[in-house]
C-alpha cells in the first residue's frame, strides 16, 4: 500500500544542513487560537485562617505578610451561548499566605513575633475564542497492546480547547485586620468548606470553620463561629497570561540529528581562572529589561474581578 503514503512527511529536501539532510516532517502540537494578558488587583480578600491564626488576630492588629504563593489553580471552560467558538474560562487561584504578627509575650511582658498561615481564594473570568470542531478524537492508552485491557485501550477526548494559564507569584499590596462591628466590603467568593482538602492540608493546622471529614462546616475550636470576631484581609496583585489551544498537525522543515563539532572544555585544577576568562561577559544581566509595549484593547482580557 505504498501508493497511500503521505509523501510530504519525511520527504528529503535538497540543501541539507551540516551533517544531515533537511527534510519535511509532520508534527502534532498545540495551536494557540486566542490569548490575552491581564493584571488584576484583588482588594480586601478574605483570608481563611487556622484556629491558631484566628486566636492571634484576636489579640493583635500588627500583621505583615512574609510569603505568598499560588498553591493550586482551578480552570474551567464553558461555551458562550450564541457565540460559537467562544469560551468562558473560569479561573480560581488558591493562594497560601504566611503571616507574622506581634502578640503579647505573656507573663514576661513585651511582645513577641508569631507566625501563622492561611488561604485566600481569588476568582476571575476570561472570554476567548477557542474555535469549533465536529470531530471526535480517540487516543490509545499506554496499555494499548493488551487486547482485554481494562479500561478500554482507547479513550475519547472532549471536543473543547485546552485553557493554559501562566501566572507569576502574587504581589502583596496590603494586609489589614478588620473589626467585627465596622467591617468594610470584603471580597469573598467562597467559604472555608469550599477549599479542597489537598490545599487545606498544606497549612500548619485545620482551617477554622472547615471539617476534614464529610460533615461540612463546623464551629471554630476557640468557641466562635467562622464569621465572628476579627477577620484578616489582604490585597493582592496578579499578572497572568491566558490562552486557548487545540491540537493541530503541521509540516515543518527539520534536520537529522547532528553530532556537535564543539568539544567540551573543563577548567583545570591548576588554573581555573583560564576558564573564567574565556566566558562571555553577561551584559544582559546588567541592562534593564525593555519597557513593555502599550496594552491595546485586543490584548486585554474580558474579566470579572
Amino acid at each position: 500500500m505504498s501508493e497511500n503514503r503521505f509523501i510530504p512527511c519525511g520527504s528529503s529536501v535538497n540543501g541539507c544542513g551540516k551533517g544531515g539532510d533537511t527534510r519535511t516532517v509532520c508534527v502534532e502540537t498545540n495551536r494557540i487560537l486566542d490569548s490575552c494578558r491581564d493584571r488584576d488587583c484583588f482588594e480586601n480578600v478574605r483570608v481563611f485562617l487556622t484556629d491558631l491564626g484566628r486566636e492571634i488576630i484576636d489579640r493583635t492588629t500588627q500583621v505583615r505578610v512574609k510569603d505568598a504563593c499560588i498553591a493550586w489553580t482551578y480552570i474551567g471552560l464553558d461555551p458562550v451561548q450564541f457565540n460559537r467558538g467562544f469560551y468562558t474560562i473560569h479561573i480560581r487561584f488558591y493562594v497560601k499566605l504566611i503571616f507574622e504578627a506581634c502578640v503579647c509575650g505573656g507573663h514576661g511582658g513585651g511582645t513577641q513575633s508569631t507566625e501563622f498561615d492561611g488561604i485566600a481564594v481569588l476568582e476571575k473570568q476570561v472570554v476567548l475564542f477557542g474555535g469549533d470542531s465536529s470531530v471526535s478524537v480517540f487516543r490509545s492508552s499506554s496499555d494499548g497492546t493488551a487486547f482485554c485491557a481494562e479500561p478500554e485501550p482507547c479513550y475519547k477526548e472532549r471536543n473543547v480547547p485546552t485553557a493554559v494559564v501562566e501566572v507569576v507569584e502574587p504581589i502583596v499590596l496590603g494586609v489589614r485586620v478588620l473589626e467585627p462591628l465596622c467591617r468594610e466590603p470584603v471580597c469573598c467568593c467562597c467559604c472555608a468548606c469550599d477549599v479542597p482538602h489537598a490545599i487545606a492540608g498544606c497549612l500548619s493546622g485545620p482551617l477554622c470553620g472547615y471539617d476534614r471529614g464529610h460533615d461540612g462546616c463546623h464551629e471554630c475550636s476557640h468557641g466562635g463561629k467562622d464569621d465572628d470576631g476579627r477577620i484578616l484581609v489582604v490585597s493582592l496583585g496578579i499578572f497572568s497570561l491566558v490562552r486557548l489551544v487545540r491540537p493541530a498537525q503541521y509540516l515543518i522543515s527539520a534536520a537529522d540529528f547532528i553530532i556537535p563539532d564543539k568539544e567540551c572544555v573543563s577548567g583545570g585544577p591548576d588554573n581555573p581562572c583560564d576558564l573564567f576568562r574565556s566566558m562571555a561577559f553577561p551584559v544582559s544581566e546588567f541592562s534593564p529589561a525593555p519597557l513593555p509595549l502599550p496594552v491595546t484593547d485586543r490584548n486585554k482580557c474580558s474579566c470579572n474581578g
